[in-house]
Order: C-alpha cells, then structure tokens, then sequence
C-alpha cells in the first residue's frame, strides 16, 4: 500500500507515466499518476497563465509524493469479521479502507504507528471496503476511510474521514 507524504514547497516534475488531465468547468489542472491510483493532485497554475501566449507557472502548492509502506495490521473480511471483531474481548479498532482512496493512503502510516503504540491495549484490523462489502453496508460505512472502534462485539465509537494523530488518540482512550 502508497501513503502519501504531502508539502508546501514548489512542485516538482510529473514523471513521465503521469497524465495531464483538464477539468473545463473548474478550470483547474490535476496530474493523475498511475502509481497514485488514480489520486487527483492539483497543479498550481492559475487559468489565466494556462490561455495566455506566455505562461508563469506559480511555484507555490502543495505536493503529495507516493511512499511505500509496509503494515504489520491483520486483515478482517466479511467470513473472519464475527470471530475477529465482534467476538474480541476488549477493544478493537477496524479500518475501513480500499486502494484507490487517496486519504486512506494518507492516513495508513498513522493507523501503523498507533497500532505498535497500542500493542496489547487494542486489537487492530483493516477491512478493504471493495472486498468485502457487506460488513461495511452493514454499518453504514458510506466514506472511506472510517474508523470504528469495537468494546466486546459492540460499536462504540466511528471516525470519518483522513484524521489528524489527536483525534483518533483520543477517540481510542475512551475504551482503554
């Protein structure tokens, strides 16, 4: 799985397998890299410098770069859920995730560190949502990534959305 680093300093160079792709009604221009999966990574130049003869390039924006990472969290799907989650004794976190989700990728390196830093106090698990869709239906898991926290088979808390390290700290203190 990518995680995605992103920054404030100038863009760099797309490489060569990405694509430019144009937005008429937004006037905006995104990079689509395949290594992103899809991610749609603003470009920053404003519309005026893309029509006129001579263009200016603003060298300002935010760049997000793919990263490869590695996790040690065990997966769950819709046969091992029961036994995994809901029969767990104690709490449970479950990511609900897929490969295309561009904040899930973000928010992948964080869900790591938490889950070494709550070894023995929580059990981590990653759903991948297009694999398993029927747990998540079940749940009501309408934006990836969501979070939810299980205490002894029971749904206690949900987190949507790419988090930042404090909120998702907290939310798990709760059941500790």
């Amino acid at each position: 799985m990518a995680a995605f680093t992103c920054t404030s300093r100038p863009p760099v160079s797309l490489r060569s397998e990405s694509r430019i792709a144009s937005s008429p009604s937004a006037r905006r221009i995104f990079a689509v890299s395949h290594e992103s999966a899809g991610l749609r990574i603003r470009l920053s130049q404003s519309p005026a410098s893309l029509t006129s003869k001579v263009s200016r390039p603003r060298r300002r924006g935010v760049v997000c770069e793919a990263q490869e990472t590695t996790t040690d969290i065990s997966i769950v799907n819709d046969t091992t859920w029961e036994s995994l989650v809901l029969k767990a004794d104690g709490p449970v976190l479950v990511d609900f995730w897929a490969p295309w989700c561009g904040p899930c990728k973000m928010i992948d390196p964080l869900v790591n560190e938490l889950a070494r830093e709550y070894t023995g106090k929580v059990k981590f698990y990653k759903l991948n949502t297009d694999d398993s869709p029927s747990t998540p239906s079940k749940y009501n898991v309408r934006s990836i990534p969501t979070i939810m926290i299980f205490v002894n088979g029971e749904k206690k808390d949900a987190i949507i959305g790419a988090v930042p390290r404090s909120t998702l700290t907290s939310s798990i203190d709760k059941f500790l």
